[in-house]
């Protein structure tokens, strides 16, 4: 099978998470001086609205925007917001990513770059509290967008990984077929499933999430991108 095209997940291949209670704070800050509660019944339901996320995107590989975190926030503390006060937490949940970013991940620039002089490359990813348009922020800064022809995130798409769709409208952008891809991603259940159920190859990548290294149907597994690096004259 040949490899035309390579995409990456954004989380956990790219970027690892780092400043998370710094945006906890912004976020919970906010949720308190939009309803009123108390801070402990206001964080507790922050952190359970975030857990519920991280499941339904392993789970059901639905799709939660920040809109839908306040939703289910004020649900469970019974509060109620004007639209306009919802769409202003929203965005503030949005954006707390902004001046607390995630870190790129070692020798992940250098990866990507080598992959770009190789195929067209691209970004197929999740999200969650944090839009696609504020990843690709992220991207701008590190340095990574010269080098991606096409970003795909699930809360433009309206569906996740790993669905057909991210994957189909990815290849499109990219002038390939599916089964031409390959896609890097650190989650069995959406990034190899998906690579797989769209035809392509999968690699997993487990330099920051191992989770899945001795149960994986990947084609390769990568504990860090210096092995990436290396085997790529052999993939493409």
């Amino acid at each position: 099978m040949t490899i035309r095209a390579i995409t990456f997940d954004f989380w956990g291949t790219l970027f690892q998470n780092a400043h998370g209670d710094q945006r906890h704070r912004i976020r919970l800050e906010a949720l308190i001086e939009a309803t009123g509660a108390e801070e402990s019944a206001a964080d507790k339901a922050l952190r359970d609205t975030m857990a519920y996320f991280l499941q339904q995107h392993i789970a059901t590989q639905h799709t939660l925007t920040p809109h839908d975190a306040v939703e289910i926030v004020c649900n469970m503390l019974n509060a109620t917001l004007s639209s306009t006060a919802a769409g202003a937490l929203a965005r503030t949940f949005a954006d707390a990513i902004l001046p607390h970013p995630p870190v790129p991940i070692a020798d992940a620039l250098e990866a990507v770059r080598k992959a770009a002089e190789r195929v067209p490359i691209a970004i197929i990813s999740d999200t969650g509290f944090s839009p696609g348009a504020n990843l690709r922020i992220l991207m701008e800064r590190e340095g990574f967008s010269p080098f991606f022809t096409a970003t795909t995130f699930s809360d433009e798409m309206g569906v996740a990984k790993p669905q057909l769709p991210m994957f189909e409208e990815t290849a499109r952008q990219l002038g390939v077929a599916t089964n031409e891809l390959l896609h890097i991603g650190d989650l069995e259940p959406t990034d190899i499933v998906g690579a797989h159920q769209a035809g392509g190859q999968a690699s997993l990548f487990t330099a920051v999430n191992p989770r899945y290294a001795d149960t994986t149907q990947a084609n390769y597994v990568l504990p860090d991108w210096r092995s990436f690096i290396e085997l790529l004259p052999d993939l493409v």
